[in-house]
């Protein structure tokens, strides 16, 4: 691997730990476009909970994954909300990192011998 290379493998690995683990702290909170949809057609007072009509949200159940260490885009067991939810971004980001860097690496050009 050349150092040009290198280089800009490592700038954009801390550009993206950087993203994850400070500016995921100020994603919107308000539903996404999927979360919206699931809503149409329902009535919900003031603790978001359903009081009428019929929509998808009505059907939604627990998550299988809902007890994971990494559920609601924050690491468990850590009190401070940007704390969890960044080290969940950080965390996030080298498991991705390391799982394309172990791919890219298996299905590389070898010279021949």
């Amino acid at each position: 691997m050349s150092r040009r290379l290198g280089w800009f493998l490592a700038g954009g690995l801390l550009v993206a730990l950087l993203l994850a683990g400070v500016v995921s702290n100020f994603a919107s909170g308000s539903p996404d476009g999927l979360d919206y949809a699931a809503r149409q057609g329902c009535t919900f007072n003031a603790d978001d909970e359903i009081t009428g009509g019929t929509c998808m949200l009505q059907q939604e159940g627990e998550h299988q994954m809902g007890d994971s260490p990494l559920a609601g885009y924050a690491l468990r067991g850590i009190d401070n909300e940007f704390v969890a939810t960044g080290l969940s971004g950080v965390l996030g980001v080298l498991v991705t990192f390391a799982v394309g860097g172990g791919l890219f690496w298996l299905v590389r050009r070898r010279a021949p011998r």
